[in-house]
């Protein structure tokens, strides 16, 4: 099927050669398929709202599923927290358990920051996550995709190198602030540690999704002071993982590196980080306009179509 046959001198006949196009398109249709397909997938489309709310509790279902499968390696976690604490003393940055004391001899300040860190790691994220769907839809789902790979790869990290926390230590002289406080909401201590992994803090995604948080507003925000908050809040989470004595230094550093990581996926996906797409997207083109017709059977729009001018009518 699709071959020429022609009828040589001697009357038999002989099939044609297909053309070297017709060749190429049977040879490379399905690579130009698969092209075209990747490349609508590589392109920003714009959020639903409820496809986005339903995507995101899955998301979170699954990584808070995941993350507390991970086995509770006790033992080997706290061997890993005697190591980073000796390297922290070998860099001479082990100063957390001063911070964490004399934070805690300010009551009303340790009660404060252990509330930020149980409820802003959620609202501070959520909140910039429906900025962008409102104000910038064309950047959301990079941005979204670069929060969603940092994610991922924290959980290998949590699976293969599990990791108490400094206030897990035995003879850390380490605070757990939300137990001497009697705080609430927090998920790594109290009533609601057995809700969660207590061995998961490398990398730490307080600072994973804080610092996707900052960078973000202070890319794309115009109001200057809302560019200056972006700043700021990833450092004030430094130091309340610190002050509370959830993470070591180290911990912050897993965080940021993971960020970058998903901002490498993004920028191999679509070829740009998410603040170089454009804000808006163009808007998709309508269908074209039904022909009237009566138009279409009138003699002049027969020969505008066809170029030839218009016959008179023959009286009957």
């Amino acid at each position: 099927m699709g071959e020429t046959t022609v009828t040589t001198l001697e009357g038999q006949e002989q099939t044609a050669p297909r053309p070297a196009t017709a060749v190429a398109d049977a040879t490379g249709g399905t690579n130009g398929r698969g092209r075209a397909v990747l490349r609508r997938l590589r392109t920003p489309r714009r959020p639903r709202f409820w496809f986005e709310i339903l995507l995101i509790a899955v998301s979170y279902w699954t990584y808070s599923l995941i993350r507390n499968a991970v086995p509770e390696q006790k033992r080997q976690a706290l061997a890993n927290a005697d190591s980073i604490w000796q390297v922290e003393h070998h860099l001479g940055i082990a100063v957390e358990d001063a911070v964490n004391h004399a934070v805690n001899s300010v009551t009303w300040l340790i009660v404060g920051m252990n509330y930020y860190y149980a409820t802003l790691h959620f609202v501070v994220t959520l909140g910039v996550l429906v900025w962008l769907y409102r104000r910038h839809p064309g950047r959301y789902a990079a941005a979204r995709l670069v929060l969603f790979a940092t994610t991922a790869v924290a959980l290998v990290g949590y699976y293969f190198y599990p990791l108490a926390p400094p206030r897990l230590m035995t003879g850390g002289h380490f605070i757990d602030t939300v137990v001497v406080h009697e705080t609430w909401g927090s998920m790594a201590s109290g009533d609601l540690k057995n809700m969660s992994n207590q061995y998961a803090a490398m990398p730490s995604m307080h600072i994973g999704w804080s610092l996707w948080c900052g960078l973000t507003l202070f890319a794309l925000a115009s109001v200057p002071w809302v560019r200056v908050l972006g700043l700021l809040y990833p450092a004030g989470t430094l130091v309340v993982i610190v002050a509370t004595a959830n993470h070591f230094w180290l911990d912050a550093v897993g965080g940021a590196l993971c960020l970058a990581f998903g901002y490498a996926v993004v920028r191999l996906w679509y070829g740009a980080l998410p603040h170089g797409l454009p804000r808006h997207l163009p808007a998709a083109p309508g269908p074209d306009p039904e022909p009237d017709p009566a138009s279409a059977a009138s003699p002049t729009s027969t020969s505008r179509r066809t170029g030839t001018p218009p016959q008179p009518e023959r009286a009957a």
